[in-house]
C-alpha cells in the first residue's frame, strides 16, 4: 500500500474530484487555534505526501510530520525540505517533545486493523501534546455508513499525462477491503496497478472512548468537508490506566 506508483498519482486524482488539501489544513487550523490561540507547534501523524502540512507550515511557526509509507514520506521530504519528517509508527513513535497541536487526517488513522491498535495510536499522539493540547482525527466510515460494494472511478487528463482509477469497496467484518486498479499514461507508455488497502471501521463511542483513555476531551464534529465528520479532542489531564 502506498508505494512509489501510487505516491506519484495520488495527489492529483483526489484534486480532480474536488478534494482541497489548503481548505481542509485551513479549516482544521482554525478549529485548533479557536480552542488554543497562540498555538505555535503542530504535529501531523499520517502526513503522506505532506500537502496538508504545506499549508499548516503557513499558519503555525514550527511544523512536524510522521508518516510510515517510505515512498509518501520522500514525496513530502521533497515538497518541505526545511521541515523535520520522521519514519514512524503512528501506535509507537517518541519524538522526545511536545505540541500545542497534533493532527491525523485523511483516515489514516483507519488503516491499523483493531480497536486496540487504534488507542494506541490515540495514547501515543495525546502523549505529543502540551497540557491543553488539541488533537483532531479524522475518520473513515463509521460502520452504520458504510456502503457495501461501493464504486468509485476517476479519470484525470493532463497535459503530459492520463490517470484513471477504479476502486470497489467491500465490507469484510470490521474492515473496509478497498481494491484500486489504476491505468497511467504518459510519453513512456502505458503502466497499469493495482493496490488494496485495509481499513478498519471504528464506532464513535470507540474513538471517544479511546480519547478518553489518553487524557484528551473529545466531540465529533459533523457535515465537516469531507463528510465523514472530524474528532477534536483537548488533552485535559493524564491517560488513565486502563
Amino acid at each position: 500500500m502506498f508505494g512509489p506508483q501510487h505516491a506519484a498519482v495520488y495527489e492529483v486524482t483526489y484534486h480532480s474530484r474536488g478534494k482541497s488539501w489548503q481548505a481542509e489544513a485551513t479549516d482544521v487550523a482554525d478549529r485548533i487555534l479557536a480552542v488554543r490561540p497562540g498555538a505555535t507547534r503542530l504535529l501531523d501523524v499520517g502526513c503522506g505526501t505532506g500537502a496538508h502540512l504545506e499549508s499548516f507550515a503557513g499558519r503555525f511557526a514550527h511544523v512536524e510530520g510522521v508518516e510510515f509509507a517510505p515512498a509518501m514520506l520522500d514525496v513530502a521530504r521533497r515538497r518541505l525540505p526545511g521541515v523535520p519528517l520522521h519514519a514512524g509508527d503512528m501506535r509507537d513513535f517518541r519524538l522526545g517533545i511536545t505540541f500545542d497541536a497534533v493532527t491525523c487526517l485523511f483516515t489514516a488513522i483507519n488503516f491499523l486493523r483493531t480497536v486496540t491498535e487504534m488507542r494506541a495510536a490515540v495514547a501515543t499522539m495525546a502523549r505529543h501534546l502540551a497540557p491543553g493540547g488539541v488533537l483532531v482525527v479524522e475518520p473513515w466510515w463509521f460502520p452504520e455508513r458504510f456502503i457495501d460494494g461501493h464504486l468509485g472511478g476517476d479519470l484525470v487528463r493532463e497535459p503530459d499525462r492520463v490517470v484513471t482509477r477504479i476502486s470497489r469497496s467491500t465490507r469484510q467484518g470490521r474492515l473496509t477491503r478497498m481494491e484500486e486498479r489504476w491505468l497511467v499514461g504518459d510519453a513512456h507508455g502505458i503502466r497499469e496497478f493495482t493496490q488494496v488497502g485495509l481499513l478498519a471501521m471504528f464506532t464513535r463511542d470507540e474513538y471517544l472512548d479511546a480519547f478518553a483513555a489518553a487524557g484528551c476531551e473529545g466531540s465529533y464534529v459533523t457535515g465537516w468537508l469531507t463528510g465523514r465528520g472530524l474528532f477534536v479532542a483537548t488533552r485535559s489531564g493524564e491517560p488513565s490506566s486502563n
